[in-house]
């Protein structure tokens, strides 16, 4: 199987340079990673240094709370789309589904999939956050509201991917969606371990190590 075109080699820490960044991209391609996942200040130098490379540009919307206003939103996503993101990872509004205003966020993730159409949305459910059944009705609203991916986590809160949860995920949204695995993941063995219980993509700022 090649691992190396399920990662998203990824870097969106506060104190990541532009150097870093450009760091990061050369990796990328090294390695033939599945894209690159920077902050929407970096999707342009990202698509510079990634252009007629094969690896796709991935940014985040929404990140890491997930708890801004969906207008703003979207137009994070547009802006990143103009400036060259083929990949859009997004937070839902958490506290809306514990709430089970389940029409604001799927209506949420509706918009933003509306904005990035034929390019790839994975919806960010946070699910160190959430029970079980709050996991399954993010995916579930997921699914309805058009999204390609469900994705475990930002990797900014109390916790990251486990294969229970990614489990729960495949078995919630059947076996066409993606599902990505993010936060935590450091080893060859987790990521295996990630996959086999039904993720297709696995988020990572130690691609070159887990390789």
């Amino acid at each position: 199987m090649n691992y190396n075109k399920m990662i998203d080699h990824t870097l969106l820490k506060p104190d990541a340079t532009p150097d870093k960044i450009i760091k990061l991209c050369s990796e990328a391609k090294e390695y033939g990673f599945a894209s690159v996942c920077v902050n929407g200040g970096y999707v342009r130098l990202a698509a510079q240094e990634l252009k007629n490379s094969g690896v796709d540009v991935c940014t985040v919307v929404g990140f890491p709370l997930g708890a801004m206003a969906s207008e703003a939103k979207l137009q994070e996503t547009e802006i990143a789309l103009k400036d060259g993101a083929t990949e859009v990872d997004m937070v839902i509004n958490i506290g809306r589904l514990i709430a089970h205003d389940d029409q604001y966020v799927e209506d949420e993730i509706r918009s933003l999939k509306k904005a990035c159409g034929s390019k790839v949305l994975k919806v960010i459910i946070e699910t160190c956050l959430l029970t079980d059944e709050q996991k399954v009705r993010a995916c579930q609203l997921a699914v309805a509201a058009g999204a390609d991916f469900v994705k475990t986590s930002t990797g900014f809160s109390t916790g990251g991917a486990n294969v229970h949860d990614i489990a729960l995920m495949r078995k919630t949204v059947g076996p066409n969606m993606g599902v990505k695995a993010s936060g935590g993941i450091h080893s060859h063995e987790q990521m295996v371990a990630l996959v086999e219980a039904g993720a297709t993509r696995i988020g990572a700022s130690s691609g070159p190590q887990i390789i």
